[in-house]
């Protein structure tokens, strides 16, 4: 039995709510659970340095956890001066899986940033800012759009990302914070609608896990993130 009741091939409760942030070209509040994370896409007219002149635009992310998202305080690292290695990585895989369903050539040179802020974590964090920043850069480009300022959609497609692992000895869809802090297996699955493959990042906690296992997680990642895309298209409609 899992921590929460919920079947082996079952994902938690979701629901994305666009507009919060008025003032954002994009904003999605995406809920998976008890992890709530807001995400707000903002739009500036250049690009970095190493990309000027080449006619590309860039899509980055900023990944962060207010100070009680958590059930402990956790010090803001604005006030230690830095941030940490975790944050780091997390903000570069939400980049790095949205970028790979953006035409760039097709942005013109402009920048478009993500800021995720998790403002309660229950587990699957940087799967529900994929989720939710895919939704929150969709409503951006759809503003570019309107404005003119780009003729055709960059957007290639769908991303959503989900979370799987081996617990007490069991595949498992959708880990929340007492499965993914005791879990033996712990993956995380961004994927696309027509079975395509992002990045997939798999880490045995204890022990090895083998093939089967293997498998086990990514059919089950499969079906979850069918339920996320049904979700991001809900609140595209």
């Amino acid at each position: 039995m899992r921590p929460s009741g919920r079947r082996f091939d079952e994902i938690r409760q979701i629901s994305i709510e666009t507009g919060v942030a008025r003032h954002a070209e994009g904003s999605a509040l995406i809920r998976l659970g008890g992890t709530e994370v807001l995400c707000a896409a903002s739009v500036e007219g250049r690009v970095p340095g190493f990309l000027r002149g080449q006619g590309e635009g860039w899509v980055t992310a900023e990944y962060g956890m207010l100070p009680r998202a958590t059930h402990k305080r956790g010090e803001r690292e604005a006030a230690k001066g830095k941030q940490s290695g975790r944050t780091q990585e997390i903000q570069r895989l939400i980049g790095r899986s949205l970028r790979a369903m953006v035409d760039r050539k097709a942005m013109g040179e402009i920048t478009i940033t993500l800021d995720c802020d998790v403002l309660n974590a229950d587990g699957g964090t940087r799967c529900a800012s994929i989720t939710g920043g895919y939704v929150a850069l969709a409503l951006a480009l759809a503003t570019l759009r309107r404005n003119n300022v780009m003729k055709a959609n960059p957007l290639l497609g769908p991303v959503a990302a989900i979370s799987c692992g081996i617990y007490r000895g069991v595949a498992v869809l959708d880990l929340d914070y007492p499965e993914d802090s005791a879990a033996e297996t712990d993956a995380n699955f961004i994927l696309t609608p027509d079975g395509g493959i992002i990045e997939i990042q798999a880490t045995a906690e204890t022990g090895r896990f083998n093939d089967a296992a293997f498998m086990a997680m990514m059919a089950l990642a499969r079906q979850g993130v069918a339920a996320l895309f049904e979700a991001q298209a809900k609140a595209l409609a």
